[in-house]
C-alpha cells in the first residue's frame, strides 16, 4: 500500500500539468470561435443595412433630380412667356430671296418680305433685321446685320411689301451658317409680337471672281522665279567665257614703218631683201641659176 501511493502520486503530478497545458489551447480556441462568430454575425448585419441606406440615397436623388427638373421647366416657361416674343395669329408674313437661296461671300444677298394683315386692328410694322447664327446654338451671333426701321402701318385687311438686303462677310465662304429674319411689329393697343419669317441653316458660297488675292500673287511669284533663273543663267555664261583665255596672234615687224634701219650697209640690205624674193618667188631651175652665178662670175 505504502508502495503504491508513490506511484499513484507521480501519476496525478504528470497528469495534472497535462491537463492544464492542453486545456488552456481548447478554452481558447473555443472563446475564439465564438468571438469569430459574434464577429461576423456583426458583419453580416452591417451588410444587411446598407440596402435600406442606399435605397434611402437613391429616393432623395430621385427627389432632388425631379425637384431639379420642376426648376427648370419653370424657368423655362418663365423664359419662354417673358423674354421671346410670338407671332399675332392675325399676320402672316412671305419671304422671297430675288437670287433663290444663294448667299455668295461678299456680295449682295437681296430679298422681299411680305406682311399680311387678317385681323381687324391695324398692325405698325416697326423694323426688320437679319443676322448668321452659330448652326449648332442659335442663341450664338457670328454676324448681326444693321436692323432696318420701318415704322409702317398696314391696316385690316392690307398687304405690304418691304425689302432688304445684306452682305455676307468674305471670311465665311464655304460654310453653313443659321439665318434667322426677324419682323417685329404691334397691334394698336401696343402688344408687340415678333414674326421669325426666316429660321433655316443656309450655306455661305465663295465668290468666283477671275483674280483673286491668291492667284495674283502666284502669277507675281512665278514671274520673278523666271526672271531670276534667267539672271542666273546669264551670270553663269559670263563668268565661263572670262575664265577662257584669248587666243594670241604674233604680229610681225613686217607691218612697222618706223624701224631704223640706217645702220645698215646697203649691201646687207640689198642680200636681205633678195633673199626673202627668192623666198616669195616659186623654184627656178638649175640651169637658170648656173646661168645667174656665170654670169655674176663674168662681172
Amino acid at each position: 500500500m505504502m508502495s503504491f501511493l508513490p506511484k499513484l502520486l507521480l501519476v496525478m503530478l504528470l497528469a495534472f500539468p497535462a491537463h492544464v497545458v492542453f486545456r488552456g489551447p481548447l478554452v481558447r480556441a473555443e472563446d475564439l470561435t465564438e468571438d469569430e462568430e459574434a464577429t461576423e454575425a456583426e458583419e453580416d448585419a452591417v451588410d444587411e443595412a446598407p440596402p435600406d441606406d442606399e435605397d434611402d440615397e437613391a429616393e432623395v436623388e430621385d427627389d432632388e433630380n425631379a425637384e431639379l427638373t420642376e426648376e427648370r421647366e419653370d424657368e423655362e416657361e418663365e423664359g419662354l412667356s417673358a423674354g421671346e416674343m410670338q407671332a399675332s395669329p392675325n399676320a402672316d408674313t412671305a419671304i422671297l430671296f430675288v437670287k433663290g437661296e444663294d448667299f455668295p461671300a461678299n456680295d449682295v444677298v437681296k430679298f422681299l418680305l411680305g406682311f399680311t394683315n387678317k385681323g381687324s386692328e391695324d398692325f405698325v410694322v416697326d423694323s426688320l433685321d437679319a443676322s448668321f447664327r452659330y448652326p449648332q446654338d442659335y442663341q450664338y451671333y457670328i454676324q448681326n446685320f444693321t436692323a432696318l426701321q420701318l415704322g409702317t402701318a398696314v391696316p385690316p385687311g392690307r398687304q405690304a411689301t418691304f425689302e432688304y438686303s445684306f452682305i455676307p462677310a468674305e471670311p465665311m465662304g464655304g460654310r453653313p451658317f443659321g439665318l434667322v429674319v426677324n419682323l417685329n411689329y404691334k397691334d394698336a393697343n401696343g402688344n408687340i409680337f415678333q414674326d421669325a419669317v426666316f429660321n433655316q441653316t443656309v450655306t455661305v458660297t465663295e465668290k468666283e471672281d477671275g483674280l483673286d488675292g491668291e492667284t495674283i500673287f502666284m502669277y507675281v511669284f512665278l514671274s520673278g522665279l523666271g526672271l531670276l533663273v534667267i539672271v542666273g543663267l546669264h551670270q553663269l555664261l559670263e563668268s565661263r567665257k572670262r575664265r577662257r583665255p584669248a587666243a594670241k596672234v604674233e604680229m610681225g615687224t613686217s607691218g612697222h614703218n618706223d624701224v631704223d634701219l640706217s645702220w645698215i650697209p646697203q649691201e646687207t640690205l640689198n642680200q636681205i631683201m633678195q633673199s626673202r624674193r627668192d623666198k616669195a618667188s616659186p623654184k627656178r631651175s638649175p640651169r637658170k641659176r648656173n646661168r645667174k652665178r656665170s654670169a655674176g662670175s663674168d662681172e
